[in-house]
């Protein structure tokens, strides 16, 4: 009976405690997928984000080519304007010298008919006598032939120097005019080119104010992102801290429940001596009683034998039966009770000296001459190429710059934090991979393909 009292105590104590740890135990899960859920929120901000940042950068780059063909075009009209320029003022040139040849071929044209004009009156005012005086008064036929042909030939000379004179003023009428109209096209471009010009100018404005625009987005969704990045950063370290929360609790509560048991079996053991050191007390009483009746003491050492035999017969059923309905299948006697007590002492002291060879076991396992052990993590590599971050060239989450042997990134450990992996000591300088996942800085990305996925033991130093 009192086992099975002591038995219910000890159960309903346990019961309470894992009940306890439980609710205490559901409060860190919760706390746990709280976290892993703003985790997963930040993530999902941090790849809107991100594909934001690209979309920008693609609009920003086709406003930057567009930005450069429409300088390209501002410099063509620029050198056109110029070399128009030189051309209009070779026109004007060109035109002044026409109109000065023009105004001296008038003028020797004027000149010419004035003195064609004098012979024509000097020869009507004499009537042609002096001309025919003149023949008559020849000394021989040549001579009067050779006056006759002078004449012809002076008036012939008068008549061709009229008739080059005007054609040479029209030849030069018609290229003043040519002039003119090339000198006007001139111009006419020269005005369409400005127009043109001051254009192109007034649409790379607006491109520039364009492309601004988009810089300043991206450097905001920039900051966002690393904004992001931190929150994730510091979910993972919540979460790593619960987890390693949960795992003492965890351990803290099976230790507690292995102590409740070897409490429970010394409490048993120490009952169930007790009980037969009380059976034995009866079991001499009653001997005791029989003497005094006055029987035999050859019959009353028969007897009491017996009736101890049948006593300890009908003891041992009754602890037996009590033993299967609280669980428990030790067979007690008289004789090895004392012994049983001290086996199952000395099994507490084996229990107890296990869990200390383990905790001991564990603790040396968690650390050793290489640092502390965390675990057998999955290895990977990426490099600073657009391929592997989106963007090539950037800096990492924690503002330093990516070295090839030195740079790792990991969530759920601070920046700065020293990792020995295969022989070489890393440092997490950006996130990007959750924890137990190394993800390591190659310098090429052909380094990184051929890495591949690995695993390894990795000890924290430092």
């Amino acid at each position: 009976m009192k086992n099975r009292k002591v038995f219910t105590l000890l159960l309903t104590g346990m019961l309470t405690l894992s009940m306890g740890s439980t609710v205490y135990a559901s409060g860190t899960d919760a706390a746990i997928a709280e976290a892993q859920a703003e985790k997963q929120a930040a993530e999902e901000g941090l790849a809107q984000v991100q594909s934001s940042i690209g979309t920008l950068e693609s609009k920003k780059q086709e406003l930057e080519s567009y930005l450069a063909d429409l300088n390209a075009q501002y410099e063509d009209l620029t050198n056109s304007i110029s070399e128009l320029s030189i051309q209009a003022a070779e026109k004007e040139d060109e035109l002044n010298k026409v109109k000065k040849e023009l105004k001296k071929a008038k003028k020797a044209s004027a000149d010419q008919y004035e003195s064609m004009k004098l012979r024509i009156a000097y020869m009507y005012e004499n009537a042609g006598t002096s001309a025919l005086e003149t023949l008559l008064s020849s000394e021989s036929l040549a001579e009067f032939l050779n006056r006759a042909e002078n004449a012809i030939q002076i008036s012939t000379y008068d008549r061709d120097m009229l008739d080059k004179y005007v054609s040479l003023q029209k030849n030069i009428q018609e290229n003043e005019k040519k002039v003119e109209t090339e000198s006007a096209e001139i111009d006419n471009l020269m005005t369409e080119r400005a127009a043109k010009q001051q254009e192109v100018q007034s649409m790379a404005s607006s491109t520039s104010e364009d492309i601004n625009s988009y810089v300043n987005q991206i450097s905001a969704s920039q900051e966002e992102a690393q904004q992001l990045m931190a929150d994730i950063s510091n979910a993972d370290s919540s979460i790593t801290a619960l987890v390693q929360q949960a795992e003492a609790e965890k351990a803290a509560e099976e230790k507690a429940k292995a102590e409740a048991a070897a409490e429970a079996e010394r409490q048993a053991a120490e009952a169930a001596a007790q009980e037969e050191a009380d059976q034995d007390n009866e079991d001499s009483e009653e001997a005791d009683s029989d003497d005094d009746y006055g029987y035999d003491p050859e019959e009353d050492t028969t007897e009491s034998s017996s009736s101890s035999t049948s006593t300890d017969t009908v003891v041992e059923e009754e602890e037996e039966a009590d033993d299967v309905q609280s669980g428990s299948s030790e067979d007690v006697s008289e004789d090895s009770s004392q012994e049983e007590v001290s086996e199952e002492v000395s099994n507490d002291e084996t229990a107890s000296e296990e869990t200390e060879d383990a905790s001991a076991d564990t603790s040396d396992s968690g650390s050793s001459s290489q640092g502390t052990y965390l675990g057998n993590f999955t290895l990977t590599a990426y490099c600073n190429c657009a391929q592997c971050c989106g963007t090539a060239g950037n800096l990492t989450a924690s503002g330093t710059v990516p070295t090839a042997g030195r740079t790792v990134a990991m969530a759920g450990v601070p920046f700065g934090t020293k990792l020995l992996i295969n022989g070489t000591v890393y440092t997490v300088e950006d996130l990007g991979t959750p924890y137990g996942h190394v993800d390591i800085y190659c310098g090429s990305h052909s380094e990184a393909l051929s890495f591949g996925l690995q695993s390894a033991d990795v000890y924290q130093v430092g």
